[in-house]
C-alpha cells in the first residue's frame, strides 16, 4: 500500500537524488533510503541499550564471575588431591 505526501527538501538534496536516479525512481530512492536510515538508527539504539545495559550490570556481572571463580578453583584443587 502507498500513500502519496508533500515534502519540502533543499534544492541540494534534490539536486543529489536526481544525480543518482531518474526523476521516476525519486520515489522508490527516497524509500530505500529513509529505510537504510532508520534501521541504522534502530542499531545504533540498540548498541548503546546494550553498552548502558552492561555498564549498569557490570557490578553484578563481576561479583558473579568471582564467586564461580571462587568455586572452580576450588573444585580444579580437590580434583588435583
Amino acid at each position: 500500500m502507498y500513500q502519496q505526501i508533500n515534502i519540502t527538501l533543499p534544492q541540494k538534496t534534490i539536486e543529489l537524488i536526481d544525480g543518482l536516479s531518474d526523476q521516476e525512481d525519486r520515489d522508490r530512492l527516497i524509500d530505500e533510503a529513509i529505510n537504510f536510515y532508520i534501521i541504522d538508527r534502530q542499531k545504533q539504539s540498540l548498541q548503546r541499550q546494550l553498552r548502558e545495559g552492561a555498564i549498569h550490570r557490570s557490578d553484578r556481572d563481576l561479583d558473579l564471575v568471582e564467586d564461580w571463580f571462587n568455586l572452580e578453583e576450588e573444585a580444579w584443587l580437590k580434583d588435583r588431591e
